[in-house]
C-alpha cells in the first residue's frame, strides 16, 4: 500500500479473530511505533505488551479497579470490565514515562508517545492488522498502573487493540473545512 493510501483507508475494528499474532509480527509493529518523532531522544513510551497470563492480570487489575469505584457493582457489569483484556489476540499497553527535562516538556513528550500509538496503527494497518485504541477510567487508575508495572506518575496513554479483523468501523469522512484555517 502506497502511504496515503494507507493512512487515508485506515479505520477502527470492532470486532477482532482469534488468530494470534506472532512475537515476531508485535515487535515489528513496535519498532515502527519506536520511530516517532522524539524531541530530545528521550524515548519516552514504554511498550507493554499482553498475551496469554498477563491478559488475566490485566482483568483482574480492571475488575479491582472498578470494584474500588463501585463497590456494589454487579455481575454482568464486572464481566463485561475484564472482557476488555481479552477483546483482541494482542492487547499493547503504550504508556509515557516522563524524563524530567529542560528543553523537552512533559506535553511534548506525551505528543510523542500518541505519535509512537499512531506509528503502531499505521503500521498494523499496512500489515493487513486492524486496531482499536481505548483508554477510560482505567487508564488513570493507579490499581492499574501498579499491576502493568507502571509508577503512579506514569501516563497510560492507550490500551491498543491488535490482531485480525471481522468486523471494522466504517472510514470515518473528515471536513476539513471545519478544521483548517489557511493563513496567506
Amino acid at each position: 500500500m502506497q502511504i496515503l493510501e494507507t493512512i487515508a483507508g485506515r479505520s477502527s475494528a470492532k470486532k477482532f479473530g482469534d488468530h494470534g499474532l506472532s512475537i515476531e509480527t508485535i515487535e515489528g509493529l513496535l519498532r515502527c511505533a519506536a520511530r516517532a518523532p522524539d524531541h530530545g531522544l528521550l524515548s519516552p513510551w514504554r511498550f507493554i505488551v499482553l498475551l496469554d497470563e498477563g491478559r488475566k492480570v490485566f482483568a483482574d487489575a480492571l475488575e479491582s479497579a472498578l470494584r474500588r469505584r463501585d463497590p456494589a457493582v454487579d455481575a454482568q457489569t464486572v464481566e463485561r470490565e475484564r472482557s476488555k483484556a481479552f477483546r483482541s489476540p494482542a492487547l499493547i499497553v503504550v504508556a509515557a514515562v516522563i524524563t524530567p527535562h529542560p528543553k523537552v516538556p512533559e506535553i511534548e513528550q506525551i505528543a510523542a508517545v500518541g505519535a509512537a500509538v499512531e506509528n503502531l496503527i499505521i503500521a498494523a494497518h499496512g500489515q493487513g492488522l486492524a486496531t482499536m485504541w481505548k483508554t477510560g477510567g482505567a487508564a488513570y487508575d493507579p490499581t492499574v498502573k501498579q499491576a502493568l508495572g507502571l509508577a503512579l506518575q506514569d501516563h497510560i496513554v492507550g490500551f491498543v487493540h491488535v490482531g485480525v479483523p471481522t468486523e471494522m468501523k466504517p472510514v470515518r469522512s473528515v471536513d476539513l473545512d471545519a478544521v483548517t484555517r489557511w493563513v496567506r
